[in-house]
């Protein structure tokens, strides 16, 4: 268990890394699959050119804030989460280097409002438009930390969205993208449909939570995705390259081919395959190219001991 949560956390943050240098590129402008890496190949345009190579975004930021807020608080608390966001984008803490990049557009509004005095129950937008995958791409801690029943774990997963990503339509991927984490961790077989499962009866037919999920990310239909910041796109693009990947290699390099917003598609798939098949299949080139040692291996080292593991 402690491998494969392991194995989650360092996937996500690798997945970023590798989608940051090849993020708002379309599909035909990205390298063929052999030649995506940390580096681009010669003569690729990089998105972040300034950036480092092996540089997660905010994704991993904002992911390793809620981590660290869930080890030392022992439960969701969102008042202690959102400070922690707005310590990430006003002073550095969980990015790289201290540098922020790449902050989505509703949670820098939500951001907005928190420093006005918003409460977190109150600061995330929540018309249909503020459907960005900016909640889903950070979500996988609550699946990695988490202990109680789905329900529970459900609850939590969806309340975090709330602090940037109010709708129900964000709120419910967030928390079945978490319970599909939860089954690959406890490896059940066909993960995602067990997750819909429990889904549905956490949710009764009526939820909006539920209805958002059940009428427009399809979870019984076969997954397509593009690749794009829509929360919806994001999570069956990542069901979809999951699916079709028998490695994590393999699954994070699919993901970047589908190009537009790559860092998150690879981060949120890079979570599953990196549960799926353990830390050590996430190859060593990148695991150790993968700058910011110093801030996530305390939070790795603290989830390995809430877990039991060594």
């Amino acid at each position: 268990m402690t491998d494969r949560a392991g194995g989650g956390l360092i996937g996500l943050l690798v997945g970023d890394a590798l989608g940051v240098p090849y993020e708002f590129h379309e599909a035909w402008e990205i390298p063929p699959r052999a030649l995506i890496e940390f580096e681009p190949p010669p003569g690729f345009l990089a998105s972040h050119g300034t950036v480092p190579t092996g540089t997660w975004s905010d994704d991993g930021a904002q992911a390793l804030a809620l981590l660290a807020s869930l080890l030392d608080r022992g439960r969701l608390d969102l008042d202690d989460f959102a400070e922690r966001l707005l310590m990430w984008s006003d002073r550095g803490e969980m990015a790289v280097d201290g540098r922020v990049f790449d902050v989505g557009n509703q949670t820098a509004r939500a951001l907005g409002k928190l420093r006005a005095g918003a409460s977190p129950r109150e600061s995330g937008p929540a018309e249909e438009s503020a459907n960005g995958n900016g909640s889903l791409m950070r979500a996988l801690p609550v699946a990695l930390w988490h202990k109680g029943a789905d329900a529970e774990l459900a609850r939590d997963a969806a309340e975090q969205s709330l602090v940037t990503h109010a709708h129900p339509r964000s709120m419910g991927c967030c928390a079945l993208y978490c319970l599909w984490a939860r089954r690959e961790l406890q490896r059940v077989d066909d993960a995602w449909a067990s997750a819909v499962g429990a889904f549905r009866s956490i949710y009764a037919a009526d939820d909006p939570l539920r209805a958002e999920v059940e009428r427009h990310a399809r979870p019984d239909e076969p997954p397509t995705g593009t690749g794009g910041g829509y929360v919806v796109d994001c999570l069956n693009s990542a069901r979809m390259v999951v699916d079709a990947g028998s490695t994590y290699e393999e699954v994070v390099k699919s993901a970047v081919a589908l190009g537009e917003d790559t860092d998150t598609t690879a981060c949120v798939a890079g979570g599953i395959a990196g549960i799926r098949y353990g830390l050590e299949s996430i190859p060593s080139r990148w695991r150790d190219a993968l700058r910011g040692r110093d801030l996530y291996r305390p939070r790795l080292d603290g989830l390995r001991a809430w877990l039991g593991g060594p």
